[in-house]
Order: structure tokens, then sequence, then C-alpha cells
């Protein structure tokens, strides 16, 4: 035998001496892959890594979230501004406020003929700025907040002079205005919730010199009537322009189910109201809440709220 045999038939023998016993037996199903030595250190077993199809290996994609914020309402703020807060205690202005929105949500709620507006749309208007359309708005939107019964979507449609926002301290956001411009926004991205879990609302949003166009638009018609109709139990109150001054009242008022008309007391002329009122010409359920009123001239100024068909 020659050295070169002779060297093979010891490695041979080596290796077999080596060998665990059952060595000869077929190797176990692919559990564990050896992996090779790196920088001189043994090679250790670790769990084999099969080989997958990627795309089944992706997961699921997460279910869509809403979108919809969360605001806080300063309510102790509020207060002291003189608005209707449910922590407030029994006052006047909340005495006042139980008063005029028992009849709008009788008629919210009362069945109507098919063609007719939905009863549970209901606009705050006035005939010039500054008679407290936006105050009576969100006090109303309070009131109704507090019913066992309702929830409240309180709308800021003075799409040229917001001011909702501004008064319940919040910053200004996206909302109605970018709804009608964007087909693709989804109302819970622009709606907001509020501390007051019966209470959501939808500022203004972006301005647009077209706002009058927009509010006129099928668009506009569509979003109402899927407001109006998207909760059986909810009213939604619009914060209008003022009727003498921009064109957009006009045409909201035509989507409306009721129409409230803010007059300041001692302030507002019996002129400009009847042409506010002729604004109105043909629209069903107009009601007028008169503002600011005087019990006796000289005392500090009330805000007591009278209410008439």
């Amino acid at each position: 035998m020659s050295i070169i045999e002779k060297a093979a038939s010891r490695i041979d023998q080596q290796r077999q001496a080596a060998a665990p016993a059952g060595a000869g037996q077929s190797a176990a199903p692919d559990t564990f892959d050896a992996q090779p030595a790196v920088d001189g250190a043994p090679a250790a077993a670790h769990p084999a890594t099969p080989v997958v199809d990627a795309a089944a290996q992706a997961p699921a994609p997460a279910p869509r979230r809403s979108a919809t914020r969360k605001v806080e309402l300063d309510l102790e703020r509020m207060r002291q501004l003189g608005m209707v807060t449910a922590a407030g205690g029994r006052t006047n202005l909340l005495e006042e406020f139980r008063i005029i929105k028992r009849p709008l949500l009788k008629r919210a709620f009362t069945p109507r003929e098919p063609q007719a507006n939905p009863g549970n749309l209901i606009m705050i208007t006035s005939s010039l700025p500054g008679e407290g359309k936006t105050y009576s708005s969100i006090n109303l939107a309070m009131s109704i907040a507090m019913e066992l019964d309702h929830t409240v979507l309180l709308v800021d449609a003075d799409v040229a002079r917001p001011s909702v926002m501004r008064t319940l301290g919040l910053p200004a956001q996206r909302g109605l205005m970018d709804i009608l411009l964007n087909d693709s926004l989804d109302m819970s991205e622009v709606l907001l919730r509020t501390n007051v879990d019966t209470l959501s609302i939808l500022p203004a949003g972006t301005a647009s010199p077209h706002a009058t166009e927009l509010l006129a638009s099928s668009a506009m018609t569509s979003l109402v009537k899927e407001l109006a109709s998207r909760y059986p139990d909810r009213v939604i109150i619009f914060d209008s322009p003022p009727l003498l001054l921009t064109s957009e009242s006009r045409e909201l008022a035509s989507h409306m189910g009721q129409i409230v008309v803010v007059v300041e007391a001692q302030t507002t002329t019996q002129h400009a109201v009847n042409d506010a009122l002729q604004r109105l010409e043909g629209f069903d359920n107009v009601n007028l809440i008169y503002n600011k009123t005087r019990d006796i001239p000289g005392i500090e100024e009330t805000y007591d709220y009278h209410y008439g068909g």
C-alpha cells in the first residue's frame, strides 16, 4: 500500500471513530442549519429560515381608523363669557334657551313632506354683523347638547368671516369649504369632537372666492342631506352670514328646514329687519330671537332672548 493510500485509510478510520452513534441514519428534517464560522469562531446551530413568498408574509393592511379629532372646550371660560354650560348652574340665560329650543326641537323631528327640507337643519342668522348670531348659535347648541335624546353638530357656515372657532378660543381648521372643494376629503377628517360628548363642530375651513357658488352647489345639497340623515337624533345648527351683507346666507337658507333671525334690541332698525325678512321671502319656519334687551334703561346690559314665529 502506498503512502497516499495509507494516509487516506487513516483519515477514514478517524472519521468513523469520531462519528456519533446513529450517524448512518438519515438526517432529521430541516429544523436547523449549521452557520459558517465567523472570525475563526466555531459554527453554531440556529433555526433554519425557510424560503417563503414575501407577498404571503406581508401583514394585512390595518383597518382604517377614524380621523376625527377631539378639541377641548374651555367650559369655565365660556361660563365667564356668559355662555350656556352644563356646569354653569340654573341661570336666566339657561332658562331662556330652554324656552327657545323647545319649539325648534319639536319641529326638527316632526314628519315633513318628502320634498321639504329636513327640520333638523337650523340656520341662525341676523340682518347685520354684531347682533349676536354666533353667540346665539353656540348657546343654542350647548343647550340642545344637554338634552338626553339628542346630539348636536355646530357648523360655522359664515365662510367669509368665520367666528365660531374664535369665540370658543380654538384655532381655525379645515372644514366646510374644504369638503366642498375636495371630493376626496372625508367628513371625519375635518369634523371635531369636543369634551361635551353630545356636541361636535364643523369649522368653516379655507376661505374661497366662490363660496356662494359652493353653497348653492349639488355638493352642498348632498352634504346637508347626509348630515341631516346620518344620525336620527342629531340637530345641525348653521351659524350663517348676515342676510344684508352677503349672498351666501340666501343660498344657505335654501337648504334649511328652520331659520332663526337674531335681532339686536335697541340697535337694529325696523327697516333692516324688514329688509332681512324680505331676503327670506318664500321660506317657511322663519323665527326671531330678540337679543340684548335692557329691562331698565341705564342698567347693565343683560342677555334676554325672546322667541317668536
